[in-house]
């Protein structure tokens, strides 16, 4: 029996080291001296890519300058790699330590916080829906029967069922496997509406062949945090990206990056995605914090 136990305790204490070491961001990348962000390919202006395996955007530009850090703290250059993830991959492939870091769109919601961690709120979403500008469709209350798209492994899968049980509607859920995805439906009138967050609907109008075919209307259907998404249990590396982001927030210069990525001509087509700042994201750089999605419902 008590070897049975000293096995046991052998193999939990095995367990629980190779568990702090693959939490442990900062000893793993660098012993390989890279690190791997996990990028979007059509997350408006948060994240994108310019084709080449280049990437751009607000968060990616935020997820540098925590690297920038890292290598501070590891006392050594490292080699960014980008790997593209999508909404249904990006968790497990954060979990398994293929991405060390991600810099996309995702909500942090209490349900992602029970496999994932996540740094201090950077931008805070509209889920809002995007249609053709001659449709005529100003509310979702008008999408009866219609056909409406949005990206499979969102939280706007959830918000769009949601308002359509509150509304007692019934529309034809179509889905995307990525953004852009969604965005054509929309754009070759296989879906009557896109619903999605703000920024993404926004960024993939302005790239559109013709963005004046599009707006975005009707109400705001769900307020979510939207932050970069870490691995759970390494306390040091959520540490050094909070710390990082919160100097920014408080020095400025998270409000300049804003500006030249939502408000300025932006590559590949230099189009301005022209969100201004919203009240919502203000207020989240003046108490940095890291709540989730049912927070925000709660006020």
């Amino acid at each position: 029996m008590k070897k049975h136990l000293l096995a046991l305790a052998i193999a939990t204490t095995f367990a629980a080291g190779a568990h702090a070491q693959a939490n442990d961001t900062l000893a793993k990348v660098k012993a390989a001296g890279s690190i791997t962000m996990g990028v979007r390919d059509s997350s408006g202006a948060l994240s994108y890519t310019l084709g080449d395996g280049k990437y751009a955007g607000f968060h990616v530009e935020l997820c540098q300058r925590i690297v920038a850090n890292v290598e501070k703290a590891v006392g050594k250059k490292l080699e960014i790699k980008y790997q593209s993830v999508t909404s249904q991959n990006r968790i497990p492939l954060t979990q398994n330590g293929t991405v060390d870091i991600e810099c996309g769109s995702t909500t942090n919601n209490a349900t992602r916080q029970k496999d994932v961690a996540f740094a201090v709120t950077t931008y805070v979403e509209e889920v809002r829906m995007a249609v053709k500008a001659n449709s005529g469709i100003t509310s979702i209350s008008q999408l009866n029967g219609k056909n409406v798209a949005t990206t499979t492994g969102t939280t706007s899968v959830q918000t769009l069922r949601k308002n359509e049980r509150s509304q007692g509607i019934n529309f034809n859920e179509i889905y995307g496997k990525d953004h852009a995805d969604s965005f054509l439906l929309l754009e070759s009138g296989r879906a009557d509406a896109f619903v999605m967050d703000g920024s993404i609907l926004a960024g993939n109008i302005a790239n559109a062949k013709n963005p004046a075919d599009f707006k975005i209307v009707g109400e705001v259907l769900s307020v979510e945090p939207i932050a970069i998404m870490l691995r759970k249990d390494d306390p040091a590396f959520k540490k050094l990206a909070d710390d990082t982001l919160k100097g920014m927030m408080q020095s400025g210069e998270m409000a300049k990056i804003y500006d030249k990525w939502f408000l300025q001509p932006i590559p590949p087509k230099n189009v301005k995605v022209g969100l201004a700042l919203s009240e919502s994201t203000k207020g989240a750089w003046a108490a940095p914090n890291d709540r989730p999605m049912e927070d925000y419902a709660k006020k």
